[in-house]
């Protein structure tokens, strides 16, 4: 028995050395495949990634959960540069920002709220003299959105929510955040799928997002869906996702109060991963200064599917806020 035991450990040590040898090699990969866009600096010892182009009023760019900023600059960030100087972060432990401090490690299963994530890329802004901003957000980013927006109501023109992720929902979460967001997912099943996910089901993956909308040509390969698939980003996206709702359920009881800024909602109602009837209805009777466009046939990726529209709900968020 005592023989088995140790031959069993041998082997599990084996698969493990393994599996991180090999996404070790995958990591390295996707890094050199899809280096930073734009510059990194580094706040407080931590590193942010950030690309700025433009001149005009500031418009802040949030991704959302399992992404980068990669999915702005394919499309939507090159729309918006002639009419304002458009800033796009890595969120934290996503592309190439650091997870913030405390976070992270074997064994962690903890994820930054959105609140923390909101601080710390709002000291970023400041290093770049950030005034006053539009802030838009997709799915997760939209809930770093409304933080931004909590942390700082004063000195936040506007939101543009995209998608987004902004009250308490019934039922759990894909399975795969319970295992890439736990302990024990985080040690054994990370550094598999790290290792291991085929191209064929990261293209299937990206495309759920996508639905009934096809991705667009040439997204899957621009977006870096490798740099996704990093152990410390699986582990810090499963994270996240996973400790949301109770910070969702507390900013929540917030946005009445304290949100008066104008917000701008675009909502797909055949959006099933972030569904309009849970957050984005809501959400257009809870602040004021909201006006809700739904987009009839659209899912989960709005600035994809109608980027005219999105543009659109910047420009009339920028005017109502009297910065154009």
């Amino acid at each position: 028995m005592k023989r088995r035991f140790a031959l069993a450990a041998l082997g599990t040590v084996a698969l493990l050395a393994s599996c991180a040898g090999l996404a070790d090699v995958r990591e390295r990969n996707a890094r050199s495949k899809h280096p930073p866009l734009g510059e990194i600096r580094v706040i407080d010892g931590t590193k942010v990634h950030v690309w700025i182009q433009g001149q005009g009023p500031d418009v802040i760019l949030l991704h959302g959960a399992g992404g980068n900023l990669r999915d702005y600059t394919f499309d939507l960030a090159q729309r918006l540069t002639d009419d304002y100087r458009v800033i796009a972060f890595d969120r934290p432990g996503l592309g190439y920002t650091d997870r913030l401090p405390g976070f992270g490690g074997l064994g962690a299963t903890a994820g930054e709220s959105p609140l923390e994530q909101a601080a710390f890329l709002q000291s970023a802004a400041a290093q770049l003299d950030v005034q006053n901003p539009i802030v838009v957000g997709h799915s997760f980013g939209g809930a770093v959105a409304l933080a931004w927006a909590l942390n700082a109501p004063t000195d936040t023109a506007g939101l543009v929510l995209l998608g987004a992720v902004s009250n308490p929902w019934p039922g759990d979460l894909n399975n795969f955040y319970n295992i890439t967001g736990s302990a024990f997912g985080g040690a054994a099943a990370v550094p598999l799928i790290t290792a291991f996910a085929p191209q064929t089901r990261i293209e299937k993956g990206v495309q759920g997002i996508f639905t009934p909308q096809h991705a667009p040509d040439g997204y899957v390969d621009y977006i870096g869906a490798g740099l996704t698939l990093q152990r410390e980003s699986l582990r810090a996206n499963g994270q996240q996702v996973l400790t949301l709702r109770p910070h969702i359920v507390e900013m929540s009881k917030r946005y009445s109060l304290e949100l008066k800024m104008p917000v701008e909602i675009l909502h797909g109602d055949a959006d099933t991963t972030v569904p309009l009837h849970i957050h984005s209805e809501p959400l257009s009777k809870q602040i004021t200064q909201a006006n809700l466009v739904v987009l009839q046939g659209v899912g989960h990726m709005p600035h994809h599917a109608r980027p005219d529209e999105t543009v659109a709900a910047i420009h009339r968020a920028a005017t109502h806020a009297g910065l154009r």
